[in-house]
């Protein structure tokens, strides 16, 4: 299979998707002022979300699934180590302005610390009084992730139960139906009943968007992409073959989610909305992987670029955006011209590129440094 065959290669596919996924959190979280043009994307925007679950459910399943194969063993030490040097530095600093500096923030007050630094803050969420730095949710379950995941495949291998994984998925992502439909009808439904349009959206947002048991389809489906790569040779056959193909099928099932989460609060976003995402994201994101796919081969810079920022932008936008706005109302400009969406768009980017030179490429530097002298080849 060509796919891994040189490990130096870089997926250019991964790079493109991870760009387009935070440019559609971007265009979602600017707020007032989007051009109308981009309309359609803002509403669809927030799925970018998923599409980073799929991605980094893929990628760091491959990467345990592969280890055991090769070695039959996960070496936690090494894992946990890159995980913390790459996410927490440049997460702590983001929570260190956030804290330092209370009149700086984009929305209302901030959750308690404790729940920033347990990575719990998407359990109970208020956001209707701590909505400032809301977007960390989603870093507490891929962090949630990233805890269980290594334990849980060891457990399976160890004790020999990789027969019954795919059942463990399948399982997982019913649960996810039923949690989700018993939100829906404790902390949303009898709002509707009382016709509480506020009360609607906080359930919605607090009690099925944030919480981690309604979320995990789309770290579900990187992970079983990771698993039919790494143990089905005969499907990798057919996956470098049809990658255009494939692609096609993953936009017409993205279309079909779009269809049914046209309206986002509604039970059908929250009960099969939601899965059918990221299943679509999971399908373009196999295409991705096929060296037949024009997504594989297409090189750019650019979205090399984005890919590489992706998570600092992610964490710095919200305030980057707050901060740039409040600076051009202060000179006098309206803030809904399409040039200063540009411009914020820019700013933000400077922004994580700051974060990344300043935070984020020291610490990539020392895990490497620790990475060779613990783990020498």
């Amino acid at each position: 299979m060509k796919i891994f065959s040189n490990k130096s290669k870089r997926l250019h596919g991964l790079d493109h998707l991870r760009a387009i996924a935070i440019l559609l959190v971007l265009i979602f979280h600017y707020g007032f002022g989007t051009p109308e043009w981009l309309d359609p994307i803002k509403r669809i925007g927030w799925t970018g979300v998923d599409l980073f679950f799929v991605l980094s459910g893929y990628l760091i399943g491959y990467q345990l699934m592969k280890e055991i194969k090769n070695t039959e063993n996960i070496f936690f030490k090494r894992f946990y180590l890159k995980r913390f040097l790459r996410i927490i530095p440049a997460y702590l600093a983001v929570l260190a302005v956030y804290f330092s500096m209370p009149n700086l923030h984009e929305g209302s007050e901030l959750p308690p610390l404790w729940r920033f630094l347990t990575f719990t803050q998407n359990f109970g969420l208020d956001t209707h009084h701590n909505n400032s730095f809301s977007h960390a949710w989603s870093l507490c379950i891929e962090e949630q992730f990233y805890l269980l995941l290594p334990v849980t495949l060891a457990l399976i291998f160890w004790l020999k139960l990789r027969k019954f994984a795919p059942f463990v998925i399948i399982a997982l992502v019913l649960l996810g139906f039923i949690f989700r439909f018993y939100s829906w009808n404790t902390y949303v439904q009898p709002f509707i009943d009382l016709g509480d349009r506020r009360e609607i959206a906080l359930g919605f947002v607090e009690h099925i968007y944030y919480p981690s048991y309604n979320r995990m389809d789309g770290l579900l489906t990187g992970l079983s992409i990771a698993a039919l790569i790494i143990f089905k040779p005969k499907f990798n056959l057919f996956l470098e073959k049809y990658g255009n193909l494939i692609l096609l099928f993953g936009i017409i099932l993205l279309f079909a989610a779009y269809k049914i989460c046209s309206n986002f609060i509604s039970f059908s976003t929250a009960i099969f909305g939601l899965p059918l995402i990221s299943f679509a994201y999971g399908v373009i994101v196999l295409a991705a992987l096929s060296p037949s796919c024009w997504l594989y081969k297409i090189k750019s810079k650019s979205t090399l670029t984005i890919a590489t920022l992706s998570y600092v932008i992610y964490l710095s936008h919200k305030q980057v955006f707050y901060l740039t706005k409040i600076a051009i109302e202060n000179i006098g400009v309206e803030i809904s011209g399409g040039w200063i969406f540009l411009i914020s768009m820019i700013i933000a980017g400077l922004g994580g590129l700051i974060l990344h030179l300043a935070v984020e490429k020291p610490f990539l530097r020392l895990r490497n440094i620790l990475l060779k002298s613990s783990f020498p080849k």
